[in-house]
């Protein structure tokens, strides 16, 4: 459903709070193939991520009176979200696997099918930005934001001091900031 109109974020969220369809669609058209990506980048399965995206619409829906505008922007109220819920997908995903352990024997030869690697998807351009970044940084930011660690499990999993994972990370995020200023 591709729509004509343009809202300012004020009248998309005075429309989200109104339950105004038109607006709604509007969203996911906007939307929808940013916060795709970044669930696909979380999850590296396209159906995950579908169900993730389908399930993040349905949350602002229901929860846009939640929504606090002093807090931030309603297109990073909606990535936390996505953010969230893929990593929660993540996790119990993994819980599964841990309880569904199978003894695939032989069968591994079975299989004479393609493999496909799907490439990420970009939709925010996210990617050169974080370019500019130093390598370091980069790392930290991946391992927060992609794969949901926190900053404890970064310094484990880097084996370096915890000030060190926080310094990077704030540096980054300033420079993020600054750099998507420029956007």
């Amino acid at each position: 459903m591709e729509s004509a109109f343009t809202y300012t974020e004020s009248e998309l969220v005075q429309g989200l709070k109104a339950k105004d369809q038109k607006v709604f669609g509007y969203l996911y058209d906007r939307y929808s193939p940013a916060l795709y990506g970044v669930a696909l980048k979380v999850l590296n399965d396209e159906g995950n991520a579908n169900d993730v995206l389908q399930e993040v619409f349905l949350k602002i829906w229901r929860n846009i009176d939640r929504y606090d505008e002093s807090k931030g922007r309603l297109f990073t109220w909606m990535l936390n979200i996505t953010r969230n819920s893929a990593i929660d997908t993540l996790r119990s995903k993994a819980h599964k696997m841990d309880q569904k352990i199978q003894d695939i024997g032989d069968d591994v030869h079975l299989y004479t099918g393609n493999l496909t690697v799907h490439p990420s998807v970009d939709h925010l351009g996210l990617s050169k930005v974080l370019e500019k970044l130093t390598k370091e940084q980069r790392i930290i930011i991946d391992l927060a934001y992609y794969k949901g660690c926190t900053q404890e499990e970064i310094s484990k999993v880097l084996e370096i001091p915890l000030g060190t994972v926080k310094t990077r990370m704030r540096n980054a995020i300033i420079q993020l900031r600054n750099l998507l200023k420029l956007v």
